[in-house]
């Protein structure tokens, strides 16, 4: 069985005397079997990643800014050459196919390119002569040390939304991944150190709920940046923020599709599809709901079963393979449960992927698509983030109907619309209370030169993540007034300002 411990201080971190003496399982969703372990850490762990990261800030805050540069310009050429190797890791822990894990890395290094560009975005503001002889800049600075806590779903790609922008800006940084996809993350820091990143600028610490609270109460932890559930997230957001820390803490999601009668319903169906049974639908920019407007109903639902049913359910390391299990059991049986109960709540199952099963890897987390049409808002099924291959949809009569059932979700993080109208798409843009927003786009993942993040209970924090609002995030603005006096003027004291 293969061990995972912590990277802390530019090297492996913890055995089998490590301090905590914690480990937890990691499976391989296909096959339902203990692969790895890895180790989970205490408060003695965590405390240790701190020291490392501090230690490393009293002298990255102020190296060069061309230097920072210079290095992640060659963890970018690393991790471009290591693609395939960080797909396969992910496939193998968190299941989703290779073609999938392939273009997670890519919007990761889409991030890191960003970082490699920073330089504009860093440089400050210089007003002169605002008074006599006065100067005004405004400059910004790092943190300190920051701490980033991601979730199983993307082990490689929210990781690296995180800390490139991080250590560009000069801060240094603990990652605590998901203990159920934890080897992505050591690569991805083992390269980091290849590329020339120093000891301790960027650390790696495994846990659970002792390790993210013990970073949430550590005095010398200026930040954190958060990806997972909303009630996690709301948690990270109090206990953090109460304790005087910036946090950016991004939580679930119900991303709701609208369809109006007059949308190329084919196109609309192969959106829905995708988005919703992608990565079996475990991506918080999933398709969960679609709101079938009028007459739009019947036709799409009919075009949707259609192609779902087409889908090759199987291992994410076979090439075959369009859609891999579920990460563990017991999400599986979690997902299958809301199924299970749709149809007394109301529902018509069209789909019902509870039975399916590859065989030969009879063990493995299987569930197949799933149909839910004429769904009930009160119901369990659309309530509540099912983070499965699991498609509900609604009926609404009018668009106004339509805009209202997206607006009252408690859930703000994507919404999008398909439609041939402009006027009905530009209506629903702004009208929708949503932090991203895709027309005839199922899901709109935000270019990295932009910035993501949702609203209402998808996010707590004032900060989207990459894009401009990450400098601003992982930084602090200072201003700076300055009064010289003139050396060829002989006089006494402070020269009075006009």
């Amino acid at each position: 069985m293969r061990t995972v411990t912590h990277w802390i201080g530019g090297k492996p971190f913890g055995d089998a005397s490590s301090p905590s003496g914690t480990w937890g399982p990691v499976t391989d969703p296909a096959t339902g079997e203990v692969t790895t372990r890895v180790a989970l850490a205490g408060a003695e762990e965590a405390g240790a990643a701190v020291a490392a990261a501090k230690a490393a800030y009293a002298t990255w805050r102020t190296s060069p800014l061309t230097r920072r540069i210079a290095i992640l310009f060659r963890y970018r050429a690393l991790l471009d050459a290591r693609r395939d190797d960080i797909a396969a890791l992910i496939t193998a822990e968190q299941g989703k196919v290779h073609a999938d894990a392939l273009a997670e890395v890519g919007r990761g290094l889409e991030i890191v390119e960003l970082a490699c560009g920073l330089g504009m975005a860093l440089k400050g503001d210089t007003s002169t002569e605002v008074s006599s002889r006065v100067d005004v800049a405004s400059i910004r600075q790092p943190l300190g040390v920051v701490v980033g806590v991601s979730p199983f779903n993307f082990p490689a790609m929210i990781s690296m939304w995180m800390f490139p922008m991080a250590i560009a800006c000069g801060n240094t940084f603990i990652h605590k991944p998901s203990s159920k996809a934890p080897s992505a993350s050591i690569l991805l820091a083992e390269l980091a150190a290849e590329a020339g990143v120093p000891d301790g600028v960027l650390n790696i610490l495994h846990g659970d709920e002792v390790a993210v609270n013990a970073l949430l109460d550590h005095p010398d932890v200026a930040a954190v940046s958060f990806v997972g559930s909303t009630p996690v997230a709301r948690h990270v957001y109090g206990r953090a923020s109460a304790s005087g820390k910036r946090v950016q803490a991004l939580g679930g999601a119900k991303n709701h599709m609208l369809v109006l009668p007059d949308a190329d319903l084919d196109a609309a169906a192969d959106a829905a599809v995708a988005a919703a049974y992608g990565s079996a639908g475990q991506r918080c920019m999933a398709i969960s709901v679609v709101v079938a407007v009028g007459a739009a109903g019947d036709a799409l639902v009919s075009r949707i079963t259609e192609r779902a049913a087409k889908i090759k359910i199987g291992p994410g390391s076979d090439p075959a393979s369009e859609m891999g299990p579920l990460v563990t059991r017991a999400h599986r049986d979690e997902v299958a449960d809301y199924v299970a109960g749709a149809a007394a709540q109301g529902a018509d199952v069209v789909l019902d992927g509870r039975g399916f099963t590859v065989e030969g890897l009879e063990n493995g987390h299987w569930m197949g698509m799933s149909l839910l049409d004429k769904v009930r808002t009160d119901s369990d099924a659309y309530r509540n983030e099912i983070f499965g291959p699991v498609l509900c949809v609604v009926r609404a009569e009018t668009y106004e109907e339509a805009v209202e059932i997206v607006n009252g979700c408690p859930y703000g993080n994507a919404s999008a619309i398909f439609t041939r109208d402009g006027a009905a798409a530009r209506r629903f843009q702004l009208e929708v209370e949503t932090g991203m927003v895709g027309v005839n786009v199922p899901m709109p993942v935000p270019a990295g030169y932009h910035s993501f993040g949702g609203w209402k209970d998808s996010a707590f924090g004032d900060h989207r993540m990459y894009g401009s609002e990450a400098v601003h995030f992982y930084t602090r603005g200072k201003v700076i007034t300055s009064l010289w006096p003139d050396p060829a003027e002989t006089v006494t004291g402070v020269p009075a300002s006009r």
